[in-house]
């Protein structure tokens, strides 16, 4: 190394960069010009004798010592800017901020449309929902790639944080000339019909078929596919069931032709949980999100159920 003397502000260089993938976005993140940006990574590969990153494509991809030294050095980053910003309140108003989010995609079309609206009296803040790995979560929130990302309970690590933000009710959709439409719906006709599975996973069970499993059952898949959305098009013109949350649900069947069929009984609920890395989760940005993503969940939590 050049020198054993780092300037802290070209850790923070380092850093943005290393989570944006671009000097022109970290130029834009950091209110730098990208020549600026660009001295201060020629002064950390001079330091390092390394190159740190190599253009691949539109992406500025790490090096092994970059990935090495990120490692180690954003601990202590992050103790500093949580430091830092306890005493900066967050405007959201005047504050320019974007928040990455990981959302699957019924969580998008459940959670986005009132989180937005809520938003809309910032326009300097902006939303990017992105749609990732479930393995890859952890080191996407500690990288600070991920700002929040809701999902079912996953298995996590202790320098993970989580809350429950609500309980999604699994209900049954189907095609309103459907034979079961405007019936009970038992566990013997419930099993006694073809299923779809959604779920980017290429094999493997539902949550669903996880609890219908611990009581020795088992559901006909007919289909198996990777979104809702298709899935409820497969719906509308055929005698297939999709099981399903019902917030999403009820978006489909009020514009669609099909119908919610309450679950026979012993399907449970699911569990939405919202995750964060505990470094940062003083941030006061961070913290003002989670509030909003709490009163859309109590907005949601006003509506009414579907009834039998």
């Amino acid at each position: 190394m050049a020198s054993n003397r780092l300037d802290l502000n070209l850790l923070h260089v380092f850093d943005t960069i290393y989570r944006e993938g671009s000097l022109t976005r970290a130029a834009r993140a950091l209110h730098l010009t990208q020549p600026a940006v660009s001295h201060s990574l020629a002064r950390l590969r001079e330091h390092f004798d390394d190159p740190l990153f190599s253009r691949q494509g539109n992406r500025m991809v790490p090096t092994p010592l970059a990935r090495r030294f990120v490692e180690s050095m954003r601990p202590g980053l992050n103790q500093i800017h949580s430091a830092v910003n306890q005493f900066h309140a967050f405007d959201p108003a005047s504050n320019r901020k974007t928040f990455a989010l990981a959302l699957r995609d019924v969580l998008e079309s459940t959670f986005l449309p009132q989180l937005v609206t809520r938003l809309n009296s910032y326009p300097e803040i902006e939303i990017n929902s992105q749609r990732i790995a479930r393995r890859d979560m952890e080191s996407l929130l500690a990288a600070g790639k991920l700002d929040f990302a809701v999902d079912v309970l996953l298995p996590i690590s202790d320098q993970t944080a989580h809350e429950q933000l609500r309980k999604d009710r699994l209900v049954v959709l189907a095609r309103k000339g459907h034979r079961l439409a405007g019936k009970k719906l038992t566990m013997e006709n419930y099993l006694q019909e073809r299923h779809i599975l959604v779920s980017s996973r290429t094999e493997g069970p539902g949550i669903e078929d996880f609890e219908l499993s611990r009581l020795g059952l088992q559901r006909q898949i007919r289909l198996r596919c990777q979104h809702f959305y298709a899935a409820c098009q497969v719906v509308e013109t055929s005698d297939l069931l999709l099981t399903m949350p019902e917030g999403y649900a009820r978006q489909i069947a009020a514009r669609s032709d099909t119908c919610i069929l309450n679950p026979p009984e012993g399907l449970p609920d699911v569990d939405i949980h919202l995750y964060w890395h505990r470094a940062y989760e003083k941030e006061p940005a961070l913290l003002w999100l989670r509030e909003q993503f709490h009163a859309v969940t109590a907005e949601r939590q006003a509506q009414p159920q579907l009834s039998d």
